[in-house]
């Protein structure tokens, strides 16, 4: 039976996975938010041209919804390692910004 996952475990893997090819180096905050910034962009553009429909039904192909997943993932990967050499803890900070965001914006 596997563990289940949680953020400081992903977050080991990436560092442990990055120090075996000795890329830490390269993984200063500015290359880091770079990186997220590109990610993030090749997840905007599966979605660029589709209607907002079509954008709802993205993981009913196979192909489309690997590829979506994949992006998704190398965000998170790249947040997560920013977040670790930053020394923030993303949950907390999720945590704290949904509180902030109820207080300024309250539900009617």
């Amino acid at each position: 039976m596997t563990e289940p996952l949680d953020v400081a475990k992903l977050q080991c893997r990436l560092a442990e996975f990055a120090a075996a090819r000795n890329w830490q180096p390269y993984h200063t905050p500015k290359n880091l938010v770079a990186a997220l910034s590109v990610e993030a962009s090749e997840l905007v553009e599966i979605f660029q041209w589709l209607t907002p429909e079509e954008s709802m039904r993205v993981m009913d192909d196979p192909d489309t919804a690997h590829r979506v997943t994949d992006e998704v993932a190398d965000v998170l990967a790249y947040l997560l390692q920013l977040c670790e050499v930053l020394e923030i803890d993303p949950l907390a900070a999720l945590d704290a910004k949904i509180d902030r965001n109820e207080r300024r914006f309250p539900a009617p």
